[in-house]
């Protein structure tokens, strides 16, 4: 039995979803026949209210399609430090957009409505960047899956009013935030002038991130995403796996929260960790003392058929999803709770 928790993007199709692709009616979506495509965006757009969707293969893509849609190049967008469009999409912004970012020193990812405004360059002063984008992440993946709390994206909604400026959500794991927060879609799609929406984490499907957006905004997100190499033919297929995934595995996240939740608690009582992120959703960051090498933890669980990630800076991370069985649970409770 191996146990994998380096991801929650390490999980198969379940019997279900790989009934729901075999059953999936196709056509070419480069042409925008393919029904079942059609149908998730359809549904995604009416889920969270907004005006226009379109099916990416992967989070990154429609991210940095998201950032071109708002930006021209030399302008410059705000989002946390630890931001995924910062640290892990190979420099897209800078390549892809010609944009710079600037990095906020905010709380386990999270940035606030006051940051926002500092960290604005003022319009008139042609020497820096012009500020014209602002991107946060929710739940944040580097932060430990902490949600944002949702006055303070209203607050930061309100600022980008103000000062005329786009405002993204990278939802790579916002269901998860909506079960953890008891939130409703439509929330997010009252805010936000894009989101992106990952299918492939913790909702289970093997690829796919459907991007949603106003319709002056989406009016040119399927040329972009044709310039990124995005356009694809039958992916009906993959579309049939995202929609089961939305109509069948959302209530269950809220297991993998449960699971993450024991985690950390055990963690917290091992005189081998030093600090333990708070955690709210599948996300649990950890810290080891000085004592023990990072290295020599990992190998010691490796060599019990138990995979984690480290995340660089110390932090090591643990992810909970549906492949992560209950009695997967209790033997990895039991090994943290023996490993020296």
């Amino acid at each position: 039995m191996i146990i994998d928790l380096r991801s929650d993007t390490v999980t198969k199709p379940t019997t279900g979803m790989l009934q729901a692709i075999l059953n999936a009616q196709t056509g070419d979506d480069v042409y925008k026949e393919d029904p079942t495509a059609n149908k998730l965006e359809q549904y995604l757009l009416e889920l969270f209210g907004m005006d226009d969707a379109l099916f990416f293969p992967t989070g990154s893509m429609a991210n940095q399609a998201a950032i071109k849609l708002h930006t021209q190049p030399g302008e410059q967008l705000i989002c946390d430090k630890w931001a995924h469009v910062y640290n892990y999409e190979g420099g897209g912004v800078s390549f892809n957009s010609g944009v710079s970012c600037k990095l906020i020193d905010g709380n386990n990812g999270m940035i606030t409505a006051a940051q926002v405004e500092e960290a604005i360059n003022p319009p008139d002063f042609y020497h820096s960047p012009l500020t014209s984008l602002v991107c946060i992440e929710n739940t944040t993946n580097k932060g430990g899956g902490a949600c944002y709390d949702m006055n303070e994206i209203k607050k930061i909604k309100a600022v980008c009013d103000t000062h005329g400026l786009g405002l993204h959500l990278d939802g790579a794991r916002l269901m998860n935030a909506i079960v953890a927060k008891n939130e409703e879609p439509k929330q997010y799609g009252q805010l936000f002038d894009t989101v992106s929406i990952c299918l492939s984490k913790g909702l289970g499907a093997p690829l796919g991130t459907v991007l949603l957006g106003k319709k002056e905004l989406m009016s040119n997100a399927i040329r972009i995403r044709k310039i990124l190499g995005g356009g694809m033919r039958q992916i009906g297929y993959m579309a049939a796996a995202g929609l089961y995934a939305l109509e069948h595995q959302v209530d269950r996240l809220e297991e993998d929260h449960v699971k993450a939740s024991d985690i950390a608690s055990v963690l917290m009582q091992q005189s081998y960790v030093e600090k333990v992120e708070p955690t709210e959703t599948n996300i649990v960051i950890f810290y080891l003392g000085q004592d023990l090498s990072e290295e020599k933890f990992i190998e010691g669980l490796l060599q019990k058929n138990i995979k984690i990630s480290s995340m660089g800076q110390g932090k090591l991370r643990i992810v909970t999803h549906l492949d992560y069985t209950d009695e997967m649970h209790q033997h990895f409770l039991n090994v943290l709770n023996t490993h020296q």
